[in-house]
């Protein structure tokens, strides 16, 4: 079975590493440089910031995922010599005004959730602002260096001869008697047995049904140098967070923002991200800001992702939307996709993924 995969992001990697493994003879096919698009801009925090607010469908994806990527790091540097860093970091919440909700929904989900008070929240990071005096404490919450897991990706798909294609785009479908059998390209035609679409926030423009169910929405994120040790845990707030590396990086992010493919950073997002990122963590006033980057999430109005092959042209399957999500959910999400390619039983239930008529 030939699978061509357009999009060379975290999920169109793992796409093509489990059909690798599967036997089929896999085409990798991106528009600018694999690995270097949202999946590379993130933040590489294995939870959604919130998980209580998501739907069960999102849950699913992340839960599955979140139990296997230790696995995966420890391969892919067995195979690469690239370490990912995936660090149990755990991740201290301190919004307080959904914590009844926060906690009903760890105690049905069996996710260890603590209340935090008083001497409990500095000593659980001593590095945090003395205003707070409460916190939800997830401690298995882990992270991953993105950038990392990405480059040991590419370098494993190499290594098991997976074709990779950059700076190619692909203009239109190829489609014959409702079947897809390629794509049009800028390098000409490529042919294959199954097209699997995992473009990102580009993904909409090339799927019908899809063209304006994927919106691309901006996150501006910064990086603080600073000894390592100053930060030793992932802290939220008001949809602001600061992630540790093991290096003294601190990652300060994200913005949320709808202005279409625009990926132009700007001063008032670099200035409302240090404001943030100090307000809870003060040490990071005497350190400088290193980065300032921006990527775009691709949303789907639900926040499930779109996930399997299209209801009307047979063999094109679709793996997107995963909006802010896409690190935590992208391991599951690239099984499920390789279960239905391969007519395999399901991780998960796959309804709720699928794209309306």
């Amino acid at each position: 079975m030939d699978c061509l995969i357009v999009g060379g992001g975290l999920i169109g990697m793992l796409c093509a590493r489990g059909l690798m493994r599967e036997g089929a003879v896999v085409t990798l096919v991106d528009k600018g440089v694999v690995g270097r698009e949202a999946s590379w801009a993130g933040g590489g925090i294995l939870s959604p910031l919130y998980p209580w607010r998501y739907e069960s469908a999102v849950s699913a994806l992340a839960c599955w995922s979140q139990q296997r990527y230790p696995e995966l790091a420890r391969q892919l540097q067995v195979e690469t010599g690239v370490d990912p860093e995936l660090e149990h970091s755990g991740l201290l919440i301190l919004d307080q005004d959904e914590s009844a909700d926060a906690l009903q929904w760890a105690s049905k989900n069996d996710v260890v959730m603590e209340q935090l008070t008083g001497e409990a929240v500095p000593a659980c990071e001593p590095g945090m602002a003395p205003e707070w005096l409460s916190a939800l404490w997830m401690p298995e919450v882990a992270q991953v260096r993105n950038p990392r897991l990405l480059q040991a990706l590419r370098l494993s798909l190499l290594q098991q001869k997976t074709s990779i294609t950059e700076h190619i785009r692909i203009t239109r479908l190829i489609v014959e008697k409702n079947r897809v059998i390629g794509v049009e390209t800028t390098a000409g035609r490529m042919m294959a047995d199954k097209i699997i679409l995992a473009a990102g926030a580009w993904s909409g423009a090339l799927v019908p049904g899809l063209q304006h169910r994927i919106e691309p929405v901006q996150g501006q994120m910064i990086a603080f140098r600073t000894p390592p040790g100053l930060l030793s845990r992932i802290v939220l707030n008001e949809g602001y967070y600061v992630i540790p590396r093991r290096d003294g990086l601190v990652l300060a992010g994200s913005t949320v923002e709808h202005r279409g493919f625009d990926k132009r950073t700007t001063t008032q997002a670099l200035t409302q991200l240090q404001v943030e990122a100090r307000r809870m963590i003060p040490a990071l006033a005497d350190y400088r800001v290193e980065y300032h980057w921006a990527g775009l999430r691709p949303a789907s109005p639900t926040g499930v992702p779109y996930i399997g092959e299209h209801p009307q042209i047979r063999g094109l399957f679709v793996n997107t939307g995963h909006f802010r999500n896409g690190v935590v959910t992208g391991l599951a999400s690239a099984r499920l996709l390789s279960d239905m390619v391969v007519g395999r039983d399901p991780i998960v239930i796959p309804e709720p993924y699928a794209i309306l008529e």
